[in-house]
């Protein structure tokens, strides 16, 4: 590909129907956990991820996975696997959840069966990675980012831990999560889940081998790869070649007091058909939770080039993966991290700051591409929930709740996805359903709506904020931890487009006051008692004044923006009245205003 040699030949018909087998094995991969797992953060929210690697760990499909799960991290589990079990058999099953050797964090738990064929030779591996309710840390939470080390974190971390042989249980380790887990009949769930899962993408490999013959298989991966290759150099070339180098931070947080900043050195080489970025020039590992792993933070970087392409016609796959380039460092809170530093939030806030000014500088480097910045992530509404249950005789819950993060970021050609949740999930994950949230579990959701005039401005905006309030039923004491981000640093647009609006949160008290709350807080909420919760703003892409009147004029009929915003930032004038459905944009005036406004700007 880079000139040396001819490319492989293939059968372009042939390719395009095993792609699509493999999808489909990775699909019912998927609906298998989604349907019988049963966590609400599984079955509900969506959290998990499933994908086939060939036996040499290279990522070959994916089911609308979260991106930063699954870019880069399972070719290093299956590496590790590999490592640690050099005879691998069938009906073999490893559990791995380690930080330390290419996972993202430790709630989240992988499950890895290599698919070995009748004559004992390894041929692929499938991996189901599903965030757990609750993994054994040291408080009822699966991200605690004001913890020092992974010890006081206090996760259950397996090394590729044989959890399987001769499809039994090893009954030591599921006995060991039963034991430190508080859900232990909740995890037990989720474990056959994914367990259901890896042992129905075995059986279909199998057969898919059986059908065609290994030999095939092993060819159409490569030319697999090659097309994929192919098709991102040629998205590359479409860019113009620059390099830039931009800053982003973490806000100020228990054992950061100053925050954490990033910078992102990106560089695109058209002619070469290249995207390099350097992440080596950040602080070392942080005594906080919120380091990334060299899974997280290489997916991060990842995860930001595919958005700024602005082509969903490139696979993600290991073929267009090489023309990636990713430069991490060993002991660096954005690389490699050092035991025992802890990487307890290693999937969200801080992968975030990595992943927004890459996009950024894409857009700086190539008008017509790149996107603004998504909005920081885990306001309350997007906390873990845990107490007792007076409707199930006190029964213990724990769960990550999303109901309501919004936060897209605007982007050349469309406004921010308002449901997106957080970049690195792209839009995988999904809102909470207030009907099954409140059947679920000892929950109130009083209200949930966006907030008006919190959009990141621009020609194309970026999504407005989510305002909640929840508390538990009666007789119920909830606990609520969360580790908010862009309290103080919003989401920044990007080519002239503005800023998003700050997340914050509250806690109504009995007498129907507010307390502003800390970003990084454990509340715990008796009956009266409120959280409120808003979400971050998506920033813009582009001037607000050279938004299409009509969809300002949408945003304003909708109640996204106010008639002073819609005035004052996007410079349109209106006629008539929203109360009587004449609104309408004044085109004439508009115009003059904004002619004056881009005089002044």
């Amino acid at each position: 590909m880079d000139g040396q040699s001819p490319p492989r030949r293939r059968d372009g018909v042939k390719t395009a129907i095993l792609a699509s087998r493999f999808d489909s094995i990775a699909r019912k991969m998927q609906n298998t956990l989604f349907r019988t797992a049963r966590s609400g953060i599984l079955n509900t929210a969506h959290d998990f991820s499933c994908v086939i690697l060939t036996a040499d760990c290279r990522l070959l499909a994916a089911a609308e996975s979260l991106p930063s799960h699954t870019l880069v991290g399972p070719d290093i589990m299956c590496r590790t696997v590999k490592a640690y079990h050099p005879d691998l058999k069938a009906g073999d099953c490893f559990l791995h959840n380690s930080p330390y050797e290419g996972n993202s964090h430790a709630a989240d738990h992988c499950l890895i069966v290599p698919v070995v064929d009748e004559g004992g030779t390894l041929r692929f591996f499938v991996l189901a990675k599903a965030h757990q309710a609750d993994c054994g840390n040291s408080r009822p939470s699966t991200y605690l980012g004001d913890v020092v080390d992974v010890y006081e974190e206090g996760a259950l971390i397996f090394s590729a831990a044989k959890v399987q042989s001769d499809y039994k249980d090893n009954q030591d380790i599921i006995r060991m999560c039963e034991t430190r887990i508080r859900v232990p009949d909740q995890w037990w769930g989720d474990y056959l889940a994914s367990m259901g899962s890896v042992r129905i993408g075995e059986r279909e490999l199998l057969e898919l081998g059986a059908s065609f013959g290994w030999d095939e298989l092993e060819r159409y991966a490569e030319a697999w790869f090659d097309y994929s290759e192919e098709k991102m150099a040629t998205a590359i070339a479409r860019l113009p070649s620059g390099r830039r180098t931009l800053s982003s931070a973490h806000d100020p947080f228990p054992g950061v007091p100053e925050g954490i900043p990033v910078k992102v050195d990106v560089e695109i080489d058209a002619e070469a058909g290249r995207i390099r970025v350097d992440l080596s020039d950040n602080p070392d590992c942080q005594p906080c939770g919120l380091n990334l792993t060299q899974g997280t933070s290489m997916s991060a970087a990842m995860v930001a080039i595919y958005n700024g392409l602005i082509d969903h016609g490139v696979p993600v796959n290991a073929g267009s993966f090489r023309r990636i380039d990713i430069t991490v460092r060993e002991n660096c809170c954005v690389g490699i991290p050092r035991h025992p530093f802890s990487c307890s939030v290693a999937t969200t806030n801080l992968a975030d700051r990595v992943s927004n000014p890459i996009q950024r500088a894409i857009a700086e480097i190539a008008p017509g591409f790149g996107m603004a910045e998504t909005g920081p992530i885990m306001p309350p509404a997007m906390g873990v929930i845990s107490g007792r249950d007076p409707r199930n005789d006190g029964e213990p819950f724990v769960n990550q709740v999303h109901i309501a993060v919004t936060g897209g970021a605007g982007t050349p050609v469309t406004d921010g996805f308002l449901s997106i949740i957080h970049v690195g999930n792209a839009g995988m994950c999904r809102i909470d359903c207030v009907e099954v949230d409140e059947l679920h579990h000892p929950i109130v959701i009083k209200s949930r709506a966006l907030v008006p005039d919190t959009e990141g401005a621009g020609t194309f905006r970026g999504a407005p904020s989510a305002r909640a309030e929840f508390g538990p039923v009666d007789g119920c004491v909830m606990k609520v931890l969360y580790t908010a981000d862009g309290t103080i640093t919003p989401a920044l647009g990007a080519r002239g487009g503005g800023p998003g609006s700050k997340s914050r949160a509250e806690k109504r008290e009995k007498d129907g006051g507010l307390t502003i709350l800390p970003a990084c807080y454990g509340a715990t909420l008796e009956e009266d008692e409120w959280i409120v919760s808003y979400s971050s703003g998506g920033g813009g892409y582009g001037s607000p004044l050279e938004r299409e009147p009509e969809r300002v004029l949408h945003d304003l009929r909708e109640g996204w923006i106010t008639a002073g915003r819609a005035r004052d930032v996007y410079g349109l004038v209106t006629t008539g009245s929203a109360e009587d459905d004449s609104l309408a944009v004044d085109w004439a005036a508009t115009e003059t205003l904004r002619t004056t406004a881009r005089a002044v700007r």
